[in-house]
């Protein structure tokens, strides 16, 4: 699972990889210089690539554009440019919830072995570990970088919101624009119960239908009838998480990178939030170039 030898997948795969890459350097070149003790975290490392969503109206999967080796190679990528950073991190949290994928991860510690004793594999759920470690650990003298990267929609905003109340996480986050949210948004607003759900937990809210739907009523044959249309876009819907995302952190990307697949199709958002405002300033200049 980790060659040194796997090609990088697409071209959204590469750009993605290069802005966490940059990011992370300029941060470890920061933090070296303080006192606090550093992670990076990296959930969802194995198993979120590989939770494919159905429509239950259909056969069809909805998630064509990727494919396995894609997917993995992208996996490989992020993990060892993480580790491959210098200054080091003083730990580094792979979060994994399949037991067989957790010990692939293993790997990684005969790879890197000057790092195998700051190397941590965590075979759970990365929901439950992160809000675990975020609310119940002390973060007084401790910071980290984490990349939340789940093939759909894995991530709450439970989540989330414990990673705000940190104040000393700076998150990274593949927001799955195209490739998920996008797609349960049913033009006639007639969307399962299952995938209402979803988007609830995404958004920590249920007020996502109002803001991408308009509801007019109507004198009909059997008198008022009410209409129900999609006025959403794929520009509607990143402000709107990105508007949700700044009402638990104090510091948000305002111009998350959009990731394109080769048909020029979005796929996901590459967004930024923090409690500090440098980070900000670092992580919108790399979203930037």
């Amino acid at each position: 699972m980790y060659n040194k030898n796997h090609n990088f997948g697409g071209h959204w795969t590469e750009q993605k990889l290069l802005k966490i890459k940059n990011y992370l350097q300029a941060y470890a070149r920061i933090m070296n210089k303080q006192s606090f003790r550093f992670a990076y975290i990296d959930a969802f490392a194995g198993s979120g690539y590989r939770t494919v969503i159905t429509d239950e109206q259909s056969e069809d999967f909805l998630f064509p554009e990727f494919s396995e080796c894609e997917t993995t190679t992208f996996l490989d990528g992020s993990a060892r440019i993480a580790l491959q950073v210098k200054p080091q991190f003083h730990k580094y949290i792979f979060i994994e919830k399949d037991i067989s994928k957790a010990q692939s991860l293993e790997s990684l510690k005969q790879e890197f072995p000057l790092l195998e004793k700051k190397i941590s594999i965590i075979n759970a759920d990365a929901n439950t570990y992160l809000t675990d470690l975020c609310l119940n650990y002390s973060w007084k003298n401790n910071r980290a970088v984490l990349f939340l990267d789940p093939y759909g929609m894995q991530v709450t905003w439970s989540t989330i919101e414990a990673i705000s109340k940190t104040k000393a996480i700076d998150l990274w986050l593949l927001f799955p624009l195209g490739v998920a949210v996008n797609r349960l948004l049913y033009r006639k607003g007639n969307i399962l119960p299952s995938f209402k759900k979803l988007l609830n937990e995404l958004f920590g809210t249920k007020e996502w239908f109002r803001h991408f739907y308009s509801t007019t009523t109507h004198s009909g044959l059997f008198g008022e009838e009410t209409a129900i249309e999609k006025i959403s876009n794929f520009d509607s819907i990143s402000n709107y998480f990105v508007s949700r995302l700044k009402t638990v952190f104090r510091n948000v990307a305002e111009h998350p990178l959009p990731l394109y697949n080769s048909r020029n199709n979005p796929l996901y958002l590459l967004c930024f939030a923090s409690s500090n405002s440098t980070a900000l300033k670092i992580a919108q200049d790399v979203l930037d170039k």
